[in-house]
């Protein structure tokens, strides 16, 4: 009944003739009604289930019937989806100008580009004194909207985004990686240099020139050859540099972790010629680039960290084949590596410029470049921050196997950009980052173009070569400094780091001062013993003699006139602080030493047996012939100088003779020694008389350092044992004659009281 008022009224006659009928039907196919009335309302979902099992059975079937070509076809489909697109450089760029700056006109060669989250620090305030350098500061979300530093470039947020630059779409917000806009930006200005820092570094002695290789072309630049790790091991693909430069158990951010208990020291190098060291890694005191692992196994409380490098180790090249970790805080790169600065955006920020280090050196193999690593250019300090260790999981997961592949990595393009691209998208592939970071790359290169940028050409690799022999006469040895340290866990103690922490601090005090020794005994047998001795502690050991001996680098010299020798000297140590000379009668004790000013003359001014006042009224010929040239000399002297000798002589009468076994010129006389060796000219005046007479004429004796006054000084050895005379406590040692190895070995037995690490030697 429902049914039907639902479906309205029907006819009459058709009511009349089927009213049994319908009764009969309504009783005996109701439960009927009510099943169509459900499946009428929920079609939708019948429908739904239905085509899910059926889908489910379909693919049951294929799989297992063996007809997967369906299938196939399906799951090709979904892969193509997320397939990796290799994206193309364009055949012309349009060129992005500055219009939007204030800077749109300026031009500069040298640029430092660091990235400021805060108000200007007390290092980037000494940066921007760099002489010949423009500081670039590049904001980020968290960097305070005030922010103006005198003598830097600012470019915040805003202004960033009006430069026009494609990379822009690709940079985080709140990054250091957004220095990325300030390499185009210092290259579109005229960059032929970037030094890559940050605001806590400060330039050790406030020029960076004196460091790194800034001129690698012109009259400028060094020409010398570098010192390289040898490719002798053909599997050794990545070093640790911190070993070279004295830190033998602190390892660098980004150095595969299983390499860090590889401790040893390189035993040789080879050599490489310069100028082409187009990106330059310096080495950090204070807080060097280490990584969260280090930095939280390696302290015993909240104590900062100031570790010290050897800043006297020389430079260091990687050959090719062979890597080392990159930072964005410290280095220097040339022009010619410009598109090596590009940083990652896909990966954490404590991998990004590690990973952007790596991917650059194997690029810079194509182009003939190299890396090479500088000893101590800036002092870091520790600000005792987080160092999160989630930050570097791209580094510790991925880096031992992201050198393995870059070493084996080859490309067939023709130009560099495109080996570029190529590299990343190779990287993208690989899992090193994501196909974002290849899309930037191809931003990244289309923007260097548009701001000037010319890409270098590429040269011949010698990767797949054989590679040449090393002979003999091509290795060099360095042997670099053990400072004290502590390699996981466990601490180098007890004598030997106390003794080994002596030697550091002996050779830091000495290390740049040059040792003049001259030898009246046979060389053939002491020369070598001289300067195993002595070359541990000073810069060098330059070894004069009456014979010339070139297989040991023995230069000649007169006794009588050594001094006339040592301007030559000067000039070949230029960077020197100061000079010592000894003769090899007279025994250092370096121990004793190091409370001396060596910014003074140290001379044996107040030991009565070695200086001493002559009258030539009551002397032989040979005191009045050395007094009358005295005389003459003293004539020609500058008013400076002759008014200081005359105020330090008790009597024109007189000369003063001085045995000048030991004496001391700090750098800053050196200029005044050569002009009156220049005043001697061709006069016979000897050494005794000489270096007297010119300690005098350049200082008054009152203001020598009085550190030789303690010596032990005879006129002639004991007669029955000399090493009796020797004592460890006194500053040197005269006389103590030292002809053979047998006497040498005795020396170094005695001397051990003041060194024990001397009785290695023995």
């Amino acid at each position: 009944m429902l049914v039907q008022e639902r479906n309205g009224p029907k006819s009459p006659k058709y009511a009349d003739s089927n009213s049994h009928s319908q009764s009969r039907a309504s009783l005996s196919f109701a439960p009927n009604l009510d099943f169509s009335t459900w499946v009428s309302e929920n079609l939708y979902k019948i429908v739904t289930v239905v085509l899910l099992i059926a889908t489910v059975a379909a693919l049951f079937v294929l799989r297992n019937i063996g007809d997967t070509a369906a299938l196939l076809c399906f799951e090709t489909q979904a892969q193509n989806l997320e397939k990796i697109r290799m994206p193309q450089l364009e055949s012309t760029v349009k060129t992005i100008s500055d219009t939007s700056s204030p800077y749109a006109s300026f031009r500069s060669e040298k640029w430092v580009v660091v990235s400021v989250s805060d108000y200007p620090t007390d290092s980037l305030k000494k940066l921007v004194k760099l002489k010949g350098w423009q500081v670039l500061a590049i904001g980020n979300s968290k960097t305070p909207s005030d922010w103006s530093l005198k003598g830097a470039i600012f470019l915040s947020l805003e202004q960033q985004a009006q430069l026009g630059f494609r990379v822009l779409e690709y940079l985080p917000y709140d990054s250091y990686v957004r220095k990325s806009v300030g390499y185009l930006f210092a290259i579109q200005h005229g960059a032929k240099m970037i030094f890559d820092a940050d605001d806590r570094g400060e330039v050790v002695g406030d020029d960076l020139s004196k460091h790194f290789d800034v001129e690698l072309m012109g009259e400028g630049a060094r020409q010398e050859t570098i010192l390289q790790y040898s490719h002798e091991n053909p599997n050794r693909t990545i070093v640790n540099p911190y070993i070279h430069f004295g830190q033998r158990s602190v390892w660098p951010r980004g150095l595969p972790l299983e390499k860090v208990g590889e401790l040893g020291h390189e035993e040789f190098y080879t050599e490489v010629f310069g100028g082409k060291q187009f990106i330059q890694q310096g080495v950090s005191n204070g807080l060097p680039d280490v990584d969260s692992v280090f930095y939280f196994t390696r302290k015993s409380g909240l104590e900062a960290f100031d570790i010290r490098f050897d800043d006297h180790a020389p430079k260091v090249a990687l050959p090719q084949g062979t890597m080392v970790p990159v930072n964005s805080f410290n280095t220097i790169y040339h022009s010619s590596a410009f598109w090596g600065l590009m940083l990652p955006v896909s990966v954490s920020t404590m991998a990004s410029d590690i990973l952007r280090g790596y991917w650059g050196q194997r690029l810079l193999w194509e182009i003939g470049g190299y890396v090479v690593v500088y000893p101590p250019t800036v002092h870091r300090y520790d600000r005792i921050l987080a160092y999160p260790f989630s930050e570097e999981k791209d580094l510790h997961v991925n880096v031992g196997r992201l050198i393995k592949f870059l070493v084996s990595w080859r490309s067939g393009k023709h130009r560099l950009f495109e080996k570029i691209l190529e590299l990343s998208f190779a990287m993208a592939e690989e899992g090193f980052w994501t196909e974002k970071d290849l899309k930037y790359t191809a931003a990244w290169l289309h923007d260097l173009i548009a701001v000037g940028y010319q890409q270098p050409r590429l040269m011949s690799l010698e990767l797949d070569r054989p590679r040449a022999n090393i002979g003999h006469g091509d290795t060099k040895e360095f042997v670099p400094q053990k400072f004290p340290s502590v390699h996981l866990g466990v601490e180098e103690s007890g004598t030997v780091n106390y003794e080994i922490g002596n030697l550091i601090r002996w050779r830091k005090n000495f290390g740049n001062v040059v040792l003049i020794m001259f030898c009246s005994g046979p060389v053939e047998r002491t020369a070598l013993e001289w300067r195993l001795l002595y070359g541990r502690i000073f810069k060098t050991v330059i070894i004069l003699s009456d014979l010339k001996n070139t297989d040991l680098a023995v230069e000649e010299g007169k006794l009588e006139n050594v001094y006339k020798y040592m301007p030559k000297i000067f000039d070949r140590y230029s960077g020197a602080d100061g000079f010592l000379f000894v003769q090899d009668n007279t025994i250092l004790n370096y121990w004793n030493l190091l409370q001396a000013d060596k910014t003074k003359l140290w001379i044996t001014n107040e030991v009565s047996k070695s200086w001493s006042i002559v009258s030539t009224n009551d002397n032989s010929d040979w005191f009045s012939k050395q007094a009358g040239m005295v005389k003459k000399v003293v004539s020609m002297m500058p008013v400076h100088f002759q008014v200081s000798y005359k105020n330090s002589v008790t009597s024109h009468k007189s000369i003063t003779i001085c045995s000048s076994e030991v004496f001391y010129i700090p750098r800053r006389f050196v200029a005044d020694f050569v002009d009156l060796v220049n005043l001697v000219g061709n006069l016979e005046i000897h050494h005794k008389v000489a270096i007297p007479m010119f300690f005098q004429a350049i200082d008054s004796p009152q203001n020598f350092d009085s550190v030789l006054s303690a010596m032990i000084y005879e006129e002639q050895p004991p007669s029955t044992n000399s090493s009796s005379l020797y004592s460890a406590k006194v500053p040197a040692v005269h006389p103590c004659n030292v002809t053979s190895e047998q006497e040498f070995i005795k020396l170094l037995r005695v001397m051990a009281e003041g060194d024990p690490l001397l009785m290695e030697l023995v």
